[in-house]
């Protein structure tokens, strides 16, 4: 079990051991940025030292964290330790905290490979270190939060519409994302709301397969043909979008069909599980069947039993945003 200090990175604050771990890039970042800002703001002089792991030579470390002539701090930051050499592992382990005088030592570690897990191994047995997670955001209530949290940290009121309607029209890239809330941050706006969102960003729609499903089945189907269609004019392939709706179905059947399953008996996450649940709830056994025909259907014609395999699609995102009903 890990002993040091679990921070959220938008709480970071300069220590003498600091792992960054994770693959969201911008959240390992702007933690970086973050901890460049305080250390400049509390010495202007401070020595700023940055490594590419890779690059790392023996012996580098300890010059780097010595005291410098005039005793400025320095702030020591050594990136990409998934791509490590040895010796930054070796010479990583070594080092002794109480040996770091006016140094803060970051390692950023994306978490894409195992490489270097005896230094991460060793900073977590420390419990004066400190380790900011920066896990990839990919859900929706994950970006929610994100946004809200981006809002409320710069003191500005907002809607949860306006977070939902953002979410929706910037996408997954996270980049994207909080570049999209500081924009907003600049407009001059009492209260950031959907009316605002939507003058900004109310032309980007991300059509993925996902928000088609979800708008179809709280029976938008308006919705869900027209960011079909956008979703097919940018580029998306119709069997991927065919794919999600054929296993949200399949989904749904096996709930329905047995009142006593639960995630782990079906193989599906507990989140997942509870949303296809409540959804199911609004169905009868003829219209999963219908829903099932009409998936099939849609799967033959979108690999070449029809000339016009996005009719098919259409019909069945008319079909589920009706709950099955014909």
């Amino acid at each position: 079990m890990s002993k040091a200090k679990f921070v959220d990175w938008r709480k970071v604050q300069p220590s003498p051991i600091i792992l960054i771990f994770g693959s969201e890039e911008y959240l390992y970042t702007a933690t970086i940025r973050r901890l460049k800002d305080q250390v400049r703001a509390n010495d202007s002089g401070v020595e700023v030292i940055e490594v590419e792991a890779s690059e790392y030579v023996a012996g580098d470390l300890e010059n780097m964290v010595s005291p410098s002539l005039f005793s400025e701090p320095k702030l020591v930051i050594i990136t990409g330790v998934e791509r490590c050499s040895d010796a930054l592992i070796e010479d990583g382990k070594a080092l002794q905290i109480e040996n770091l005088v006016d140094a803060t030592v970051v390692l950023q570690h994306a978490g894409t490979s195992t490489r270097g897990k005896a230094l991460l191994d060793a900073i977590r047995a420390n419990p004066d270190a400190v380790e900011i997670a920066c896990a990839k955001i990919s859900k929706d209530p994950e970006k929610v939060a994100f946004v809200q949290s981006h809002f409320a940290e710069a003191g500005r009121k907002f809607t949860q519409t306006a977070v939902k309607h953002l979410v929706e029209a910037v996408g997954n890239n996270l980049l994207e994302l909080a570049a999209a809330c500081d924009q907003l941050l600049v407009d001059s706006a009492e209260q950031i709301d959907e009316e605002l969102v939507h003058r900004y960003f109310g032309g980007r729609i991300e059509a993925d397969a996902y928000k088609i499903l979800n708008a179809a089945l709280k029976g938008n189907s308006g919705e869900a043909l027209m960011m079909l269609r956008h979703s097919l004019q940018t580029g998306h392939d119709l069997i991927f979008l065919l794919g999600a709706f054929a296993r949200k179905v399949r989904d749904m059947c096996q709930i329905s069909s047995d009142p006593r399953a639960t995630a782990a008996s079906l193989g599906m996450n507990p989140y997942g599980f509870s949303e296809t649940k409540k959804v199911v709830a609004g169905w009868n056994d003829e219209g999963l069947a219908r829903a099932l025909h009409a998936v099939a259907q849609a799967d033959a014609a979108a690999k070449g039993a029809e000339r016009q395999p996005e009719y098919r699609m259409a019909q069945l995102i008319l079909l589920i945003s009706n709950r099955g009903r014909e």
